[in-house]
């Protein structure tokens, strides 16, 4: 799969600049939308979560050109959300709701072109993640 690398990065410029409101809107879709994931932050800081969650979000849109630093340091988060309990069907769910936080940022300017290339780089990211996981390499179809 190809991505689309030039619109990933003009999109995301558009939320950029808006960090707090996306990790307030990203966490509010989630849990409200999926009241399941909550026991997974039960122990968490939610503001380092948003901040880590936004900065390897920031990290893999700058970073699309160098495909082994990303694939790296992807399979590490996968590994590393594994020991937080996450299982490979909590990836569609987080999918949903970063489409949707990103959607709802994004405005007139999220397009069905804007909206498929999120999901064909979600998409990447979950296989690469489940990957480090040790999960079978699957693609988790998001809305």
């Amino acid at each position: 799969m190809t991505l689309n690398i030039q619109v990933l990065q003009t999109s995301f410029q558009l939320v950029e600049d808006r960090e707090q409101d996306f990790k307030q809107a990203f966490y509010t879709n989630l849990l409200g939308d999926y009241p399941e994931v909550k026991p997974l932050f039960a122990h968490t800081k939610m503001d380092e979560q948003g901040d880590h969650l936004f900065g390897s979000l920031k990290f893999v849109v700058e970073n699309l050109c160098k495909s082994e630093l990303v694939e790296q340091t992807l399979k590490h988060l996968g590994t590393r959300h594994l020991k937080y309990g996450v299982l490979p069907h909590h990836y569609r769910l987080v999918g949903n709701s970063l489409l949707k936080t990103l959607a709802g940022l994004a405005g007139d300017a999220w397009t069905p072109e804007v909206k498929e290339a999120w999901v064909d780089a979600y998409s990447v990211i979950t296989t690469v993640m489940l990957e480090g996981a040790h999960y079978p390499s699957e693609v988790l179809k998001v809305a």
